[in-house]
Protein backbone atom coordinates (compact mmCIF):
# COMPACT_ATOMS: atom_id res chain seq x y z
CA UNK A 1 0.00 0.00 0.00
CA UNK A 2 2.69 2.38 1.13
CA UNK A 3 4.42 1.56 -2.31
CA UNK A 4 1.68 2.27 -4.16
CA UNK A 5 1.08 5.40 -2.85
CA UNK A 6 4.44 6.82 -3.33
CA UNK A 7 4.33 5.68 -7.03
CA UNK A 8 1.18 8.11 -7.21
CA UNK A 9 3.10 11.04 -5.31
CA UNK A 10 6.03 10.06 -7.60
CA UNK A 11 3.99 9.81 -11.03
CA UNK A 12 2.18 13.57 -10.16
CA UNK A 13 5.30 15.25 -9.10
CA UNK A 14 6.52 13.84 -12.44
CA UNK A 15 3.62 15.13 -14.54
CA UNK A 16 3.71 18.34 -13.04
CA UNK A 17 7.53 18.67 -13.73
CA UNK A 18 6.39 17.72 -17.01
CA UNK A 19 3.56 20.94 -17.40
CA UNK A 20 6.14 23.08 -16.63
CA UNK A 21 8.84 22.39 -19.01
CA UNK A 22 5.76 21.81 -21.51
CA UNK A 23 2.69 24.22 -20.25
CA UNK A 24 0.87 23.09 -23.62
CA UNK A 25 0.00 19.88 -21.16
CA UNK A 26 -2.19 22.29 -18.90
CA UNK A 27 -4.42 23.52 -21.94
CA UNK A 28 -4.42 20.48 -24.80
CA UNK A 29 -6.48 18.44 -22.52
CA UNK A 30 -9.30 21.21 -21.76
CA UNK A 31 -9.05 22.11 -25.43
CA UNK A 32 -12.82 21.88 -27.27
CA UNK A 33 -14.10 22.85 -30.90
CA UNK A 34 -15.20 26.44 -29.37
CA UNK A 35 -12.19 26.60 -28.22
CA UNK A 36 -11.11 25.80 -32.23
CA UNK A 37 -13.26 28.10 -33.78
CA UNK A 38 -12.10 31.03 -31.69
CA UNK A 39 -8.46 30.74 -31.97
CA UNK A 40 -9.40 30.19 -36.12
CA UNK A 41 -10.91 33.50 -36.02
CA UNK A 42 -7.78 35.35 -34.15
CA UNK A 43 -5.35 33.56 -35.40
CA UNK A 44 -6.15 34.63 -38.75
CA UNK A 45 -7.05 38.10 -37.90
CA UNK A 46 -3.21 38.34 -36.43
CA UNK A 47 -1.69 36.89 -39.58
CA UNK A 48 -3.53 39.80 -41.79
CA UNK A 49 -1.53 41.98 -39.41
CA UNK A 50 1.50 40.43 -39.34
CA UNK A 51 2.17 39.93 -42.99
CA UNK A 52 2.34 43.47 -44.02
CA UNK A 53 3.69 44.37 -40.64
CA UNK A 54 6.67 41.54 -41.19
CA UNK A 55 7.17 43.20 -44.62
CA UNK A 56 7.77 47.10 -43.47
CA UNK A 57 10.08 45.81 -39.97
CA UNK A 58 12.01 44.18 -42.32
CA UNK A 59 12.78 47.29 -44.20
CA UNK A 60 13.46 48.90 -40.71
CA UNK A 61 16.12 46.20 -40.10
CA UNK A 62 17.73 47.35 -43.42
CA UNK A 63 17.40 43.62 -44.85
CA UNK A 64 15.38 42.35 -47.48
CA UNK A 65 11.43 42.25 -47.04
CA UNK A 66 11.29 38.28 -46.81
CA UNK A 67 13.06 38.25 -44.22
CA UNK A 68 11.15 40.29 -41.89
CA UNK A 69 8.29 36.94 -43.10
CA UNK A 70 10.85 34.37 -42.59
CA UNK A 71 10.84 35.78 -38.70
CA UNK A 72 7.00 35.56 -38.21
CA UNK A 73 5.85 32.38 -38.36
CA UNK A 74 8.21 30.11 -36.18
CA UNK A 75 7.44 31.73 -33.27
CA UNK A 76 3.63 30.87 -33.44
CA UNK A 77 4.62 27.40 -33.34
CA UNK A 78 7.42 26.92 -30.66
CA UNK A 79 5.56 29.08 -28.77
CA UNK A 80 2.30 27.23 -28.67
CA UNK A 81 4.41 24.56 -27.11
CA UNK A 82 6.70 26.52 -24.77
CA UNK A 83 4.43 29.42 -23.67
CA UNK A 84 2.53 30.19 -20.83
CA UNK A 85 0.47 33.28 -22.29
CA UNK A 86 -2.29 32.97 -24.38
CA UNK A 87 -2.76 36.28 -25.52
CA UNK A 88 1.22 37.17 -26.89
CA UNK A 89 2.25 36.69 -30.47
CA UNK A 90 6.12 36.60 -31.14
CA UNK A 91 7.21 38.09 -34.39
CA UNK A 92 9.35 41.01 -35.76
CA UNK A 93 8.95 43.82 -34.12
CA UNK A 94 9.55 48.00 -34.69
CA UNK A 95 12.02 48.35 -31.42
CA UNK A 96 13.89 44.65 -32.25
CA UNK A 97 14.19 45.53 -36.27
CA UNK A 98 15.63 49.20 -34.60
CA UNK A 99 18.34 47.85 -33.02
CA UNK A 100 19.21 45.02 -35.42
CA UNK A 101 19.65 47.34 -38.13
CA UNK A 102 22.12 48.99 -35.22
CA UNK A 103 24.28 46.11 -35.43
CA UNK A 104 23.98 44.10 -38.69
CA UNK A 105 24.18 46.95 -41.20
CA UNK A 106 21.91 45.09 -43.65
CA UNK A 107 23.58 41.89 -43.71
CA UNK A 108 21.47 38.84 -43.67
CA UNK A 109 24.14 36.55 -42.42
CA UNK A 110 25.11 38.93 -39.62
CA UNK A 111 20.98 38.94 -38.55
CA UNK A 112 21.21 35.00 -38.83
CA UNK A 113 24.10 34.62 -36.90
CA UNK A 114 22.52 37.20 -34.05
CA UNK A 115 18.95 35.57 -33.56
CA UNK A 116 21.34 32.10 -33.01
CA UNK A 117 23.40 33.75 -30.54
CA UNK A 118 20.37 35.75 -29.00
CA UNK A 119 18.75 32.16 -28.58
CA UNK A 120 21.52 30.48 -27.10
CA UNK A 121 21.97 33.30 -24.50
CA UNK A 122 18.14 33.96 -23.83
CA UNK A 123 17.83 30.34 -23.77
CA UNK A 124 20.68 29.67 -20.96
CA UNK A 125 19.54 32.62 -18.82
CA UNK A 126 16.45 30.87 -18.78
CA UNK A 127 18.10 27.45 -17.35
CA UNK A 128 20.43 29.01 -15.41
CA UNK A 129 17.40 31.30 -14.31
CA UNK A 130 18.85 34.74 -14.58
CA UNK A 131 15.83 36.73 -15.18
CA UNK A 132 15.74 38.56 -12.36
CA UNK A 133 18.95 40.88 -14.33
CA UNK A 134 15.62 42.32 -16.08
CA UNK A 135 14.73 43.93 -12.76
CA UNK A 136 17.61 46.04 -13.29
CA UNK A 137 16.19 48.03 -16.10
CA UNK A 138 13.77 50.81 -14.72
CA UNK A 139 10.37 51.97 -16.06
CA UNK A 140 11.73 54.86 -16.48
CA UNK A 141 14.52 53.98 -18.87
CA UNK A 142 12.07 51.42 -20.80
CA UNK A 143 9.80 54.20 -21.45
CA UNK A 144 12.58 56.43 -22.75
CA UNK A 145 13.98 53.93 -25.07
CA UNK A 146 10.56 53.10 -26.59
CA UNK A 147 9.88 56.88 -27.01
CA UNK A 148 12.59 57.38 -28.79
CA UNK A 149 12.60 54.39 -30.51
CA UNK A 150 9.42 55.46 -31.88
CA UNK A 151 10.72 58.69 -32.96
CA UNK A 152 13.77 57.53 -34.72
CA UNK A 153 11.73 54.87 -36.44
CA UNK A 154 9.14 56.83 -37.39
CA UNK A 155 10.78 60.09 -38.78
CA UNK A 156 13.56 56.96 -40.45
CA UNK A 157 10.13 56.44 -42.52
CA UNK A 158 9.76 59.95 -43.45
CA UNK A 159 12.14 59.44 -46.87
CA UNK A 160 10.22 56.31 -47.94
CA UNK A 161 7.20 58.90 -47.81
CA UNK A 162 8.57 61.17 -50.08
CA UNK A 163 10.72 58.59 -52.26
CA UNK A 164 13.75 60.15 -51.29
CA UNK A 165 17.01 57.89 -51.65
CA UNK A 166 20.52 58.06 -50.33
CA UNK A 167 19.82 58.85 -46.88
CA UNK A 168 21.93 58.10 -43.61
CA UNK A 169 21.00 55.58 -41.25
CA UNK A 170 22.35 57.82 -38.27
CA UNK A 171 19.95 59.59 -36.95
CA UNK A 172 20.69 63.51 -36.94
CA UNK A 173 22.15 63.15 -40.58
CA UNK A 174 18.89 61.40 -41.30
CA UNK A 175 16.84 64.32 -40.18
CA UNK A 176 19.51 67.14 -41.99
CA UNK A 177 19.34 64.81 -45.06
CA UNK A 178 15.83 64.24 -45.65
CA UNK A 179 15.04 68.23 -45.19
CA UNK A 180 17.91 69.02 -47.71
CA UNK A 181 16.69 66.52 -50.25
CA UNK A 182 12.91 67.60 -50.14
CA UNK A 183 12.83 69.27 -53.75
CA UNK A 184 13.90 65.27 -54.26
CA UNK A 185 10.36 64.13 -53.58
CA UNK A 186 8.30 62.13 -55.63
CA UNK A 187 5.07 63.02 -56.39
CA UNK A 188 3.85 59.67 -56.92
CA UNK A 189 5.20 58.75 -53.57
CA UNK A 190 4.33 61.24 -51.62
CA UNK A 191 0.13 61.48 -52.47
CA UNK A 192 0.39 57.52 -52.06
CA UNK A 193 1.88 57.60 -48.47
CA UNK A 194 -0.29 60.07 -47.49
CA UNK A 195 -3.17 58.54 -48.75
CA UNK A 196 -2.05 55.61 -46.85
CA UNK A 197 -1.09 57.34 -43.78
CA UNK A 198 -5.15 59.29 -44.01
CA UNK A 199 -6.54 55.81 -44.56
CA UNK A 200 -4.85 54.15 -41.65
CA UNK A 201 -5.85 57.13 -38.53
CA UNK A 202 -9.65 57.15 -40.09
CA UNK A 203 -9.79 53.07 -39.48
CA UNK A 204 -7.91 53.62 -36.31
CA UNK A 205 -10.03 56.48 -35.01
CA UNK A 206 -13.20 54.89 -36.65
CA UNK A 207 -12.27 51.29 -34.80
CA UNK A 208 -10.95 53.53 -31.03
CA UNK A 209 -15.17 55.38 -31.63
CA UNK A 210 -16.93 52.44 -31.55
CA UNK A 211 -19.15 52.07 -28.65
CA UNK A 212 -18.45 49.10 -25.84
CA UNK A 213 -22.19 49.10 -25.00
CA UNK A 214 -23.02 46.96 -28.47
CA UNK A 215 -25.47 44.59 -26.15
CA UNK A 216 -28.14 47.58 -26.05
CA UNK A 217 -28.04 48.75 -29.94
CA UNK A 218 -29.89 47.51 -32.18
CA UNK A 219 -28.78 44.21 -34.20
CA UNK A 220 -28.00 45.91 -37.58
CA UNK A 221 -26.26 48.64 -35.76
CA UNK A 222 -24.01 46.08 -33.78
CA UNK A 223 -23.62 44.44 -37.37
CA UNK A 224 -22.31 47.62 -38.67
CA UNK A 225 -19.54 47.63 -35.66
CA UNK A 226 -18.64 44.01 -35.98
CA UNK A 227 -17.91 44.98 -39.72
CA UNK A 228 -16.21 48.16 -38.92
CA UNK A 229 -14.16 46.56 -35.91
CA UNK A 230 -12.95 43.84 -38.66
CA UNK A 231 -12.01 46.44 -41.33
CA UNK A 232 -10.30 48.36 -39.07
CA UNK A 233 -8.53 45.64 -36.97
CA UNK A 234 -7.16 44.45 -40.80
CA UNK A 235 -6.39 47.52 -41.52
CA UNK A 236 -2.54 47.27 -42.18
CA UNK A 237 -3.28 44.13 -45.03
CA UNK A 238 -6.31 46.05 -46.46
CA UNK A 239 -4.10 49.33 -47.25
CA UNK A 240 -1.20 47.34 -48.12
CA UNK A 241 -3.15 45.38 -50.91
CA UNK A 242 -4.85 48.55 -52.14
CA UNK A 243 -1.82 50.69 -52.67
CA UNK A 244 -0.36 47.02 -54.23
CA UNK A 245 -2.98 47.00 -56.75
CA UNK A 246 -2.05 50.93 -57.53
CA UNK A 247 1.09 50.38 -57.62
CA UNK A 248 0.87 47.03 -60.57
CA UNK A 249 -1.91 49.27 -62.15
CA UNK A 250 0.50 51.62 -63.43
CA UNK A 251 3.49 49.64 -63.50
CA UNK A 252 1.83 47.59 -66.18
CA UNK A 253 0.62 50.36 -67.86
CA UNK A 254 3.95 51.55 -68.36
CA UNK A 255 4.23 53.93 -65.52
CA UNK A 256 6.82 54.28 -62.99
CA UNK A 257 5.25 56.45 -60.58
CA UNK A 258 6.54 55.01 -57.12
CA UNK A 259 9.19 53.41 -55.82
CA UNK A 260 8.59 49.23 -55.51
CA UNK A 261 10.11 46.96 -52.74
CA UNK A 262 11.46 45.26 -56.00
CA UNK A 263 12.72 41.40 -56.32
CA UNK A 264 12.52 39.52 -53.51
CA UNK A 265 13.18 35.52 -53.37
CA UNK A 266 10.23 33.16 -53.91
CA UNK A 267 9.07 30.69 -51.68
CA UNK A 268 9.57 29.50 -48.62
CA UNK A 269 12.96 30.09 -46.73
CA UNK A 270 15.82 26.45 -46.85
CA UNK A 271 15.49 25.03 -43.19
CA UNK A 272 19.13 24.60 -43.08
CA UNK A 273 21.94 24.83 -40.00
CA UNK A 274 22.81 28.98 -39.80
CA UNK A 275 25.40 29.97 -41.15
CA UNK A 276 28.55 30.48 -39.63
CA UNK A 277 30.60 32.39 -41.73
CA UNK A 278 30.05 34.45 -44.85
CA UNK A 279 32.42 34.96 -47.94
CA UNK A 280 32.19 38.90 -48.97
CA UNK A 281 32.60 39.49 -53.11
CA UNK A 282 35.87 39.98 -52.68
CA UNK A 283 36.77 36.15 -51.52
CA UNK A 284 37.37 37.34 -47.61
CA UNK A 285 36.26 35.28 -45.46
CA UNK A 286 34.72 36.71 -42.29
CA UNK A 287 35.12 33.71 -39.44
CA UNK A 288 32.09 33.35 -36.69
CA UNK A 289 34.50 34.93 -34.09
CA UNK A 290 34.68 38.01 -36.29
CA UNK A 291 31.08 38.22 -36.88
CA UNK A 292 30.34 37.54 -32.66
CA UNK A 293 32.85 40.54 -32.36
CA UNK A 294 31.67 42.52 -34.41
CA UNK A 295 28.11 41.90 -33.24
CA UNK A 296 29.71 43.32 -29.79
CA UNK A 297 27.13 44.99 -27.40
CA UNK A 298 24.49 43.48 -29.56
CA UNK A 299 24.93 40.19 -27.69
CA UNK A 300 24.07 42.04 -24.55
CA UNK A 301 21.63 44.55 -25.52
CA UNK A 302 18.89 42.78 -27.98
CA UNK A 303 18.74 39.22 -25.93
CA UNK A 304 18.01 41.49 -22.88
CA UNK A 305 15.30 43.99 -24.61
CA UNK A 306 13.77 40.94 -26.33
CA UNK A 307 13.15 39.35 -23.60
CA UNK A 308 12.15 42.53 -21.25
CA UNK A 309 9.80 43.42 -24.31
CA UNK A 310 7.81 40.27 -24.63
CA UNK A 311 7.44 39.61 -20.53
CA UNK A 312 6.52 42.78 -20.50
CA UNK A 313 3.27 42.44 -22.69
CA UNK A 314 2.67 38.96 -20.87
CA UNK A 315 2.65 40.39 -17.80
CA UNK A 316 0.06 43.02 -19.10
CA UNK A 317 -2.05 40.66 -20.67
CA UNK A 318 -2.14 38.07 -18.27
CA UNK A 319 -2.95 40.75 -15.56
CA UNK A 320 -5.90 41.90 -18.13
CA UNK A 321 -7.10 38.16 -18.94
CA UNK A 322 -6.84 37.27 -14.98
CA UNK A 323 -3.84 34.50 -15.27
CA UNK A 324 -0.62 34.10 -14.63
CA UNK A 325 2.49 33.59 -16.54
CA UNK A 326 5.92 32.11 -15.76
CA UNK A 327 8.52 34.41 -16.51
CA UNK A 328 11.12 31.72 -16.42
CA UNK A 329 9.33 29.90 -18.81
CA UNK A 330 8.58 32.71 -21.07
CA UNK A 331 12.51 33.29 -21.66
CA UNK A 332 13.20 29.70 -22.33
CA UNK A 333 10.27 30.15 -25.22
CA UNK A 334 11.53 33.47 -26.51
CA UNK A 335 15.41 31.72 -26.77
CA UNK A 336 13.96 28.47 -28.11
CA UNK A 337 12.07 30.38 -30.87
CA UNK A 338 14.95 32.40 -31.64
CA UNK A 339 17.25 29.87 -31.88
CA UNK A 340 14.69 27.28 -34.60
CA UNK A 341 14.75 31.04 -36.11
CA UNK A 342 17.90 31.22 -37.30
CA UNK A 343 17.17 27.48 -38.98
CA UNK A 344 15.20 29.59 -41.20
CA UNK A 345 17.09 32.54 -41.52
CA UNK A 346 14.72 34.62 -39.46
CA UNK A 347 16.53 37.75 -37.53
CA UNK A 348 15.40 38.45 -33.54
CA UNK A 349 11.98 38.44 -32.47
CA UNK A 350 10.02 39.26 -29.41
CA UNK A 351 6.52 39.75 -28.36
CA UNK A 352 4.46 42.14 -30.38
CA UNK A 353 2.24 44.29 -28.27
CA UNK A 354 0.04 45.64 -31.35
CA UNK A 355 -0.93 42.40 -32.65
CA UNK A 356 -1.05 40.75 -29.21
CA UNK A 357 -3.53 43.33 -28.52
CA UNK A 358 -5.73 41.81 -31.40
CA UNK A 359 -5.33 38.43 -30.57
CA UNK A 360 -6.46 39.51 -26.84
CA UNK A 361 -9.28 41.23 -29.05
CA UNK A 362 -10.59 38.81 -31.20
CA UNK A 363 -10.75 36.33 -28.26
CA UNK A 364 -8.04 34.46 -28.65
CA UNK A 365 -8.61 31.29 -26.07
CA UNK A 366 -4.87 29.31 -26.03
CA UNK A 367 -1.64 29.32 -27.85
CA UNK A 368 -2.42 27.52 -30.39
CA UNK A 369 -3.92 30.24 -32.40
CA UNK A 370 -0.07 31.42 -33.25
CA UNK A 371 -0.35 28.39 -34.79
CA UNK A 372 -2.66 29.50 -37.93
CA UNK A 373 -1.05 33.19 -38.06
CA UNK A 374 2.32 30.90 -39.10
CA UNK A 375 0.44 28.86 -41.66
CA UNK A 376 -1.15 32.24 -43.08
CA UNK A 377 2.62 33.27 -43.20
CA UNK A 378 3.93 30.54 -44.44
CA UNK A 379 1.15 30.24 -47.27
CA UNK A 380 2.15 34.16 -48.03
CA UNK A 381 5.95 32.50 -48.64
CA UNK A 382 4.77 29.85 -50.61
CA UNK A 383 2.03 31.65 -52.95
CA UNK A 384 2.54 35.59 -52.40
CA UNK A 385 6.30 36.53 -53.01
CA UNK A 386 6.45 37.40 -56.82
CA UNK A 387 3.27 39.98 -55.95
CA UNK A 388 5.59 41.49 -53.20
CA UNK A 389 7.40 42.96 -55.80
CA UNK A 390 5.13 45.76 -56.57
CA UNK A 391 4.15 46.82 -52.54
CA UNK A 392 4.90 50.51 -52.64
CA UNK A 393 7.75 51.41 -49.87
CA UNK A 394 5.59 54.30 -49.31
CA UNK A 395 2.82 52.31 -48.26
CA UNK A 396 4.89 50.48 -45.66
CA UNK A 397 6.49 53.20 -44.63
CA UNK A 398 2.49 54.28 -43.61
CA UNK A 399 1.99 50.91 -41.99
CA UNK A 400 5.60 51.12 -39.66
CA UNK A 401 4.06 55.04 -38.70
CA UNK A 402 1.14 54.42 -37.40
CA UNK A 403 2.74 51.43 -35.92
CA UNK A 404 5.21 53.36 -34.09
CA UNK A 405 2.81 56.33 -33.32
CA UNK A 406 1.18 55.34 -29.91
CA UNK A 407 4.64 54.12 -28.15
CA UNK A 408 5.48 58.14 -28.19
CA UNK A 409 3.50 58.50 -24.76
CA UNK A 410 3.26 62.54 -23.56
CA UNK A 411 1.76 61.02 -20.04
CA UNK A 412 5.09 59.60 -18.78
CA UNK A 413 7.73 62.79 -18.11
CA UNK A 414 4.24 64.51 -16.58
CA UNK A 415 3.44 61.39 -14.14
CA UNK A 416 7.31 61.04 -13.62
CA UNK A 417 7.16 64.59 -12.63
CA UNK A 418 4.54 64.24 -10.14
CA UNK A 419 5.46 60.65 -8.95
CA UNK A 420 8.92 61.60 -7.82
CA UNK A 421 10.94 64.14 -10.12
CA UNK A 422 14.63 62.76 -10.10
CA UNK A 423 13.62 59.44 -11.70
CA UNK A 424 13.11 61.89 -15.03
CA UNK A 425 16.97 62.04 -14.94
CA UNK A 426 17.32 58.32 -16.23
CA UNK A 427 14.43 58.83 -18.94
CA UNK A 428 15.73 62.06 -19.96
CA UNK A 429 19.41 60.77 -20.58
CA UNK A 430 18.06 57.46 -21.69
CA UNK A 431 15.64 59.22 -24.38
CA UNK A 432 18.12 62.19 -25.66
CA UNK A 433 21.27 59.59 -26.16
CA UNK A 434 19.32 56.82 -27.90
CA UNK A 435 19.30 59.23 -30.80
CA UNK A 436 22.83 59.40 -31.17
CA UNK A 437 23.54 55.24 -30.50
CA UNK A 438 20.01 53.34 -29.06
CA UNK A 439 22.71 50.95 -26.99
CA UNK A 440 24.16 53.65 -25.61
CA UNK A 441 20.51 55.57 -24.43
CA UNK A 442 20.03 51.83 -22.69
CA UNK A 443 23.34 51.66 -21.26
CA UNK A 444 23.20 55.36 -20.14
CA UNK A 445 19.96 54.97 -18.77
CA UNK A 446 20.48 51.60 -16.76
CA UNK A 447 24.15 53.03 -15.18
CA UNK A 448 22.41 56.34 -14.12
CA UNK A 449 19.13 54.39 -12.59
CA UNK A 450 22.19 52.30 -11.32
CA UNK A 451 24.02 55.26 -9.08
CA UNK A 452 20.81 56.83 -7.86
CA UNK A 453 19.96 52.99 -6.89
CA UNK A 454 23.32 52.66 -5.17
CA UNK A 455 23.20 56.41 -3.78
CA UNK A 456 20.18 54.86 -1.64
CA UNK A 457 21.54 52.01 -0.67
CA UNK A 458 24.49 53.97 0.70
CA UNK A 459 22.61 56.85 1.90
CA UNK A 460 19.55 55.84 3.74
CA UNK A 461 17.31 58.11 5.49
CA UNK A 462 18.11 58.06 9.15
CA UNK A 463 15.59 60.15 11.26
CA UNK A 464 17.96 61.96 14.42
CA UNK A 465 15.50 62.86 17.62
CA UNK A 466 16.51 63.66 20.99
CA UNK A 467 14.75 61.97 23.82
CA UNK A 468 17.43 62.96 26.70
CA UNK A 469 19.49 60.25 24.94
CA UNK A 470 19.78 60.35 20.97
CA UNK A 471 17.81 57.89 19.07
CA UNK A 472 18.68 57.56 15.48
CA UNK A 473 16.27 55.45 13.62
CA UNK A 474 17.74 53.65 10.37
CA UNK A 475 15.28 52.99 8.03
CA UNK A 476 16.55 49.95 5.65
CA UNK A 477 19.17 47.18 5.87
CA UNK A 478 22.56 47.90 7.26
CA UNK A 479 24.52 47.07 4.17
CA UNK A 480 28.57 48.03 3.93
CA UNK A 481 27.56 51.39 1.19
CA UNK A 482 26.41 52.87 4.50
CA UNK A 483 28.93 52.47 6.83
CA UNK A 484 30.35 55.29 6.48
CA UNK A 485 27.40 57.50 6.66
CA UNK A 486 25.93 55.76 9.54
CA UNK A 487 29.35 56.38 11.37
CA UNK A 488 29.70 59.60 10.46
CA UNK A 489 26.37 60.78 12.29
CA UNK A 490 27.31 58.80 15.17
CA UNK A 491 30.41 60.91 15.80
CA UNK A 492 28.60 63.78 14.72
CA UNK A 493 26.06 63.63 17.18
CA UNK A 494 26.83 61.09 20.03
CA UNK A 495 30.65 60.79 20.28
CA UNK A 496 31.88 64.27 19.15
CA UNK A 497 29.22 66.20 21.42
CA UNK A 498 30.50 67.75 24.64
CA UNK A 499 29.82 65.91 26.84
CA UNK A 500 29.25 63.18 24.72
CA UNK A 501 25.76 61.37 24.81
CA UNK A 502 24.76 57.99 24.97
CA UNK A 503 22.40 56.48 21.37
CA UNK A 504 19.70 54.10 20.75
CA UNK A 505 20.48 52.53 17.35
CA UNK A 506 16.09 51.63 16.32
CA UNK A 507 17.18 48.68 14.16
CA UNK A 508 13.88 47.72 13.96
CA UNK A 509 13.27 47.86 9.73
CA UNK A 510 16.87 46.75 9.42
CA UNK A 511 16.70 42.91 8.09
CA UNK A 512 20.31 42.64 7.12
CA UNK A 513 23.74 42.80 7.86
CA UNK A 514 27.18 42.46 6.89
CA UNK A 515 30.24 41.84 8.02
CA UNK A 516 31.93 45.67 7.20
CA UNK A 517 29.04 47.31 9.56
CA UNK A 518 29.91 44.61 12.22
CA UNK A 519 33.30 45.09 11.82
CA UNK A 520 32.42 49.08 11.71
CA UNK A 521 29.92 48.99 15.07
CA UNK A 522 32.32 47.07 16.77
CA UNK A 523 34.89 50.28 16.79
CA UNK A 524 31.95 52.66 17.36
CA UNK A 525 31.37 50.01 20.66
CA UNK A 526 34.91 50.61 21.87
CA UNK A 527 34.76 54.52 21.04
CA UNK A 528 31.45 54.22 23.59
CA UNK A 529 32.99 52.78 26.08
CA UNK A 530 35.78 54.83 25.86
CA UNK A 531 34.12 57.84 26.63
CA UNK A 532 31.73 56.55 29.22
CA UNK A 533 28.87 56.49 27.28
CA UNK A 534 26.35 53.77 25.83
CA UNK A 535 25.04 52.78 22.85
CA UNK A 536 21.82 50.31 22.80
CA UNK A 537 20.14 48.44 20.11
CA UNK A 538 16.39 48.55 19.87
CA UNK A 539 13.70 46.16 17.88
CA UNK A 540 16.13 43.96 16.35
CA UNK A 541 14.68 41.20 14.19
CA UNK A 542 15.66 37.82 14.75
CA UNK A 543 18.14 37.17 11.82
CA UNK A 544 20.03 40.50 12.51
CA UNK A 545 20.52 39.36 16.29
CA UNK A 546 21.71 36.25 15.94
CA UNK A 547 24.94 37.50 13.42
CA UNK A 548 25.55 40.52 16.31
CA UNK A 549 25.56 37.94 18.86
CA UNK A 550 27.42 35.68 16.70
CA UNK A 551 30.22 38.53 16.18
CA UNK A 552 30.59 38.68 20.19
CA UNK A 553 30.47 42.96 19.77
CA UNK A 554 32.14 44.20 22.47
CA UNK A 555 29.48 45.96 25.33
CA UNK A 556 27.12 44.55 22.88
CA UNK A 557 23.22 45.32 24.31
CA UNK A 558 19.66 45.22 22.75
CA UNK A 559 16.09 45.68 24.12
CA UNK A 560 13.38 44.65 21.95
CA UNK A 561 11.60 47.42 22.18
CA UNK A 562 12.72 51.58 21.46
CA UNK A 563 10.92 52.56 24.21
CA UNK A 564 12.59 50.18 26.94
CA UNK A 565 16.18 51.36 25.81
CA UNK A 566 15.37 55.12 26.20
CA UNK A 567 14.06 54.38 29.53
CA UNK A 568 16.66 52.33 30.97
CA UNK A 569 19.79 54.92 29.06
CA UNK A 570 17.37 57.90 31.22
CA UNK A 571 17.39 55.73 34.73
CA UNK A 572 20.75 54.93 34.94
CA UNK A 573 24.58 55.93 34.29
CA UNK A 574 25.38 52.54 34.82
CA UNK A 575 24.28 49.54 32.80
CA UNK A 576 24.25 45.74 33.16
CA UNK A 577 24.06 43.62 30.10
CA UNK A 578 20.65 43.04 29.26
CA UNK A 579 20.90 39.17 28.36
Amino acid sequence: MWDLQMERVTGVRWYAALRSCFPILTWLPRYNLTWLKMDLIAGLTVGLTAVPQALAYAEVAGLPVQYGLYSAFMGGFIYCIFGTSKDITLGPTAIMSLLCLTYIGGDPVFAVVLTLLCGVIQTGMALLRLGFLLDFISYPVIKGFTCAAAVTIGFGQVKNILGLKEIPQQFFLQVYYTFHKIPEARVGDVILGLCCLFFLVMLMLMKNSLGSSEDEAPLLVRSARRLVWSLATIRNALVVVAATSVAYSAEVTGHHFFSLTGKTAKGLPPFKAPPLSETVPNGTVITFGDIAKDLGGGLAVIPLMGVLESIAIAKAFASKNNYRIDANQELFAIGLTNIMGSFVSAYPVTGSFGRTAVNSQTGVCSPAGGIVTGVIVLLSLAFLMPLFFYIPKASLAAVIICAVSPMIDFRVPVQLWRVKRLDLLPFLVTFVVSFWEVQYGIVGGVVVSGFMLLYTVARPKVKVSDHGVLLLELDSGLNFPVTEHLSRLVYKHALHASPPRCLVLDCSHVSSIDFTVVHELTELLKQFELRGVSMIFAGLKASVLKVLLTADLPGFRHTDRVDEALQLLTSSNHYDPLF
